[in-house]
């Protein structure tokens, strides 16, 4: 009799590692169903976060390409007024009438840069006496049209153009009222009672790309004749 127990206990002890080291088909499915779910929640996780960089680097990028013309201009503009460009009692940056390379003359913002620009490339040797304008095209960009006085056709071919960006989409030109002591923003150039274009003192650019919109202001810098202070 207790040779027979023996073997009983022996033979359940043999079956009870396998028997609890064993899984259900039932375990096996739940099992792979959690594994599937945790990787379409990883997934859907990996594939937002990828879709929010996207975006915030396409405002990022945005952001700084608007900074960067904005500092580009706003550079140019005060090259302009140094000398020897720019004279006592005289106006280096005025609205002046231009005929662009299509030909509709209009009234741009023009100035003058003695060494020229980086962003000009010449047929021949870079010129000094660079005559500038700044033009917008709603559907093309900002752009600067330019020539040399030095040029033996100056006065009778239109300038050459260069794009600055594609994204500038607009201008807009701000006016101080004196006698009102406010600004005033206009999107056509004003003129005096005479009829004489009025430069303004700050410009206003509008910024677009896809459903992002920003708008910069340069102030146009005032001559003084000197060496300025900035």
């Amino acid at each position: 009799m207790p040779a027979r127990s023996s073997v009983f206990l022996a033979s359940r002890l043999r079956r009870s590692p396998r028997g609890s080291a064993a899984f259900t088909l039932l375990e096996i499915l739940l099992s792979l169903a959690l594994v599937a779910l945790m990787l379409v929640a990883l997934n859907t996780f990996v594939f937002s976060m990828g879709e929010l960089w996207g975006r915030g680097a396409d405002v990022h990028l945005f952001e700084q390409h608007t900074r960067a013309v904005t500092r580009f201009l706003d550079h140019e503009l005060r090259s302009a007024v140094l000398p020897p460009s720019a004279k006592a009692n005289s106006t280096p940056i005025a609205l002046q009438e231009i005929r662009p390379p299509n030909g509709m003359t209009d009234k741009l913002l023009t100035f003058e840069l003695p060494a020229g620009s980086r962003l000009f490339v010449w047929p021949d040797r870079p010129l000094p006496e660079v005559v500038c304008s700044l033009q917008v095209r709603e559907r093309d960009g900002l752009f600067l049209l330019w020539h040399s006085r030095l040029e033996k056709n100056f006065e009778t071919d239109p300038p050459r153009e260069t794009l600055v960006t594609p994204l500038v989409t607009g201008i807009a030109y701000d006016y101080y009222d004196t006698d009102f002591n406010r600004w005033t923003t206009e999107t056509a150039v004003k003129t005096d009672t005479s009829g004489n274009p009025m430069t303004p003192q700050r410009l206003r650019l509008k910024f677009t790309y896809s459903k992002l919109t920003r708008e910069t202001v340069i102030t146009l810098p005032a001559t003084t004749g000197t060496l300025p202070l900035f």
